[in-house]
């Protein structure tokens, strides 16, 4: 469901797969070949929410935004099951590991990893190419080269199954 609130329509760009129950809200801007997931819940009703080209928004996500600061989720960024952002600005290819948390202020830097059920503070910072994990989360060690290749494979394989899913997926009940 694509719904404008107050006034603001979101803007989706060419080639984005938006699942059936997927709902997006308000100020928000998705870039070209993005997939949206099922479930997944973008929020923009306080501020501008930016999602880049070739995002992945996995299942059952929220992503919101507050009054303090927009959420900016920049190109080719993996968001795995599960997570919520708000308010936080993640650079180009990094990975939120699934159900994280990263909360508003925060920014993660390029290439980064966010493990799986980590929190990430507010105003918290994740250097480029690093890994952080834990509840909070802290910064825990540099990313390896083969890490940092298969981090930057995944928005390519999302990317396959969302035109899948533009081609062929039927409803059947």
């Amino acid at each position: 469901m694509i719904m404008e609130v107050n006034g603001k329509q979101p803007k989706i760009g060419n080639g984005v797969y938006v699942a059936p129950t997927a709902v997006i809200a308000g100020d928000v801007t998705i870039g070209a070949n993005a997939s949206i997931w099922f479930g997944a819940v973008i929020r923009g009703d306080e501020g501008r929410i930016s999602i880049g080209p070739r995002t992945s928004v996995q299942d059952n996500i929220v992503i919101h935004v507050n009054t303090s600061h927009d959420t900016v989720v920049e190109a080719d960024v993996t968001l795995g099951h599960g997570v919520v952002i708000e308010g936080c600005h993640i650079e180009k290819g990094a990975l939120i590991g699934m159900n994280a948390t990263v909360l508003s202020g925060a920014h993660i830097g390029e290439g980064a990893i966010v493990a799986a059920g980590s929190v990430v503070t507010e105003n918290q910072e994740i250097p480029a190419h690093h890994l952080a994990a834990g509840v909070p989360s802290k910064v825990v060690k540099p990313i390896s080269e083969s890490l940092k290749e298969r981090i930057a494979d995944a928005p390519r394989e999302y990317m396959k199954i969302s035109r899948m899913y533009i081609d062929s997926a039927k409803s059947v009940s």
